[in-house]
């Protein structure tokens, strides 16, 4: 039943949840979905070309750790600064702004020669990967009804691990013919030539318009798109979380990290940690890994590449499964059966066939739970923290996946087996299983996350 409104003010919160899933909705999807791909795409490419590096430079592979780990240090930077950033100047704008950053600097770096220029040009370009990913899932978050909303946010997100599945099929197609210099200059070109149609049709958040006050104008312009109204006779925008309250006077940081906040906060920062840490240990030294069990780089490739593109499914079905259930149980869940699956692939390299389907269960399990932690932070966090929130949990967790990158180098220099080195990847998602239990105990989906956090509870 629709929501009776006064004429002259508009809950936007209110009448973006009940809206179904519009064709202006799914306009914003693929960008926001595309932005990821290409952001998976441009992360993962690393660890696909680094066996050709190994070979055409004659370095060692731990000399290759500050070349995998840089990238992920400028992700951390750029997540966490574009965060409260998009707070104040908005999600759309730090959006354009991050894409041509990491559109350049990506295509930079097929021009490096050494292992510190190679180093460098990939922080530059994670700096604006960083950016990227938390204003896209902020974005299609705050203008999807709350009734789809984490299946939604899950949908963009899907484009990271197939982004970063499609590096490694892509890199077995390009490398040969065009040196490992091939798929970096693509990366580059594909953001870029999407720029300039994200530029004119991509919209502002609804919500982020209200809350900072901008003319009416413009937020009608993108409401009526959204719901199919005539919208002439509003004259004032509110969001429900601020409707009735003063003005909140705190920092974004100083919202997420306030006492109402505080524990949710941390588990998820933890999750994201060990999430990634088993993530960007796999995709960066699993190529590596496999050529020593006996694999071709073109096979090692192609291999790893199952372990994103599992991620695809399972983020999807959890984002299903986020909208009836509990979503914090959901997930937790989601980490025993990734802790099991790490575990039986590496006692399968001598079947090839087994080993590549537990390769992409495993993917399936831990992907998609990593990737449905936005859907699962977007609601905890008032639009006045919403970014900043998101961006800081992607941060944080970014450095998960330096530690991801830094341990994996010391393994290989243990040469320890390949079965041992996943058996030890039970471990983190053990912890992140913990944390997501802790979180769903302190904010469950209904009843006890509006107790817990007011600034939740719907508007009346």
């Amino acid at each position: 039943m629709s929501r009776e409104y006064n004429k002259e003010v508009v809950d936007v919160t209110a009448l973006i949840n009940e809206q179904d899933f519009t064709k202006y909705h799914w306009l914003v999807l693929f960008f926001c979905f595309s932005i990821l791909a290409l952001d998976g795409f441009d992360t993962a490419a690393i660890g696909y070309v680094a066996p050709a590096l190994v070979t055409e430079w004659g370095i060692s592979r731990p000399a290759l750790a500050p070349v995998l780990s840089a990238a992920l240090f400028g992700l951390a930077f750029g997540a966490m600064a574009a965060g409260p950033s998009a707070d104040r100047f908005g999600r759309k704008n730090v959006l354009i702004a991050s894409t041509l950053v990491f559109a350049v600097f990506s295509g930079l770096t097929a021009y490096a020669s050494s292992v510190p220029s190679l180093s460098a040009l990939r922080f530059l370009t994670g700096l604006g990967l960083g950016a990227a990913m938390p204003n896209a899932v902020t974005l299609i978050a705050e203008l999807a009804p709350a009734k789809r909303r984490s299946f939604v946010v899950n949908a963009v997100y899907v484009g990271f691990p197939l982004g970063a599945a499609a590096g490694g099929f892509v890199s077995a197609g390009l490398i040969p013919h065009y040196g490992w210099q091939g798929v970096f200059i693509l990366g580059g070109l594909l953001p870029l030539a999407l720029l300039p149609f994200m530029i004119r049709h991509l919209p502002e958040s609804v919500s982020y318009m209200a809350a900072k006050q901008y003319p009416i104008e413009k937020i009608r312009a993108v409401l009526e798109r959204i719901c199919h109204q005539d919208l002439s006779h509003v004259k004032h925008c509110v969001i429900g979380e601020a409707a009735g309250k003063g003005k909140v006077e705190k920092s974004a940081l100083s919202l997420i990290l306030s006492k109402p906040f505080l524990v949710p906060t941390l588990m998820l920062w933890v999750t994201y940690f060990m999430g990634l840490l088993i993530f960007y240990l796999l995709t960066n030294w699993m190529p590596l890994m496999m050529k020593d069990a006996g694999f071709t780089t073109q096979k090692a490739a192609l291999l790893t590449a199952l372990f994103p593109l599992g991620g695809g499914i399972g983020t999807l079905v959890s984002g299903l499964l986020m909208d009836k259930y509990n979503p914090g149980r959901v997930l937790s869940l989601v980490y025993v059966l990734a802790a099991l699956f790490l575990v039986a692939v590496g006692q399968s390299m001598d079947n090839v066939s087994l080993f590549a389907v537990l390769i992409f269960l495993a993917g399936v399990m831990v992907t998609g739970a990593q990737a449905s932690l936005p859907a699962l932070a977007a609601p905890i966090y008032p639009t006045q923290g919403r970014a900043t929130g998101i961006a800081w949990m992607l941060g944080i967790g970014r450095f998960g996946g330096i530690a991801g990158a830094l341990l994996g180098g010391v393994l290989q220099g243990m040469q320890l087996p390949f079965s041992q080195t996943l058996a030890l990847l039970a471990l983190p998602a053990g912890i992140a299983m913990l944390a997501l239990w802790t979180l769903s105990v302190k904010t469950g989906r209904d009843a006890t996350a509006a107790s817990a956090l007011p600034s939740l509870k719907p508007a009346e």
